[in-house]
């Protein structure tokens, strides 16, 4: 395996655990945390880009991960989140936004996702 491949699944892995709880404290998305109009950005692309074709707002039958419900199969960190929405996932159908999304509405997608976290 590549170098850039274990990355990529350690960020994959972010996603997941990185989703339970607000933003970290330093992190570019932490400055987004409490910004209405940042969170409703991060939404709509969550909307758009992630929710139209894999993941939901809500569990259901859908073969991608839910992302709100802190059983993440990857990951624990803002920046981890960040890398996985910009490199997507080798192996899966998680495709690199990296080309697509801004860092700053990465960043915003990163913030809704803490946002929206339905953790024990």
């Amino acid at each position: 395996m590549s170098e850039a491949w274990v990355r990529r699944a350690i960020a994959a892995a972010a996603i997941a655990a990185a989703a339970c709880g607000g933003a970290e404290a330093g992190s570019p998305a932490s400055q987004y945390r409490d910004d209405p109009e940042a969170l409703a950005r991060g939404e709509s692309l969550f909307k758009g880009a992630c929710g139209a074709y894999c993941h939901a707002l809500k569990p259901d039958n859908r073969d991608a991960l839910y992302l709100f419900d802190c059983e993440w199969k990857n990951g624990s960190s803002d920046a981890e989140i960040f890398e996985v929405i910009g490199a997507g996932v080798p192996g899966t159908r998680m495709p690199p936004f990296g080309g697509a999304i801004s860092e700053e509405d990465r960043w915003k997608l990163v913030a809704f996702l803490r946002s929206r976290a339905n953790c024990p």
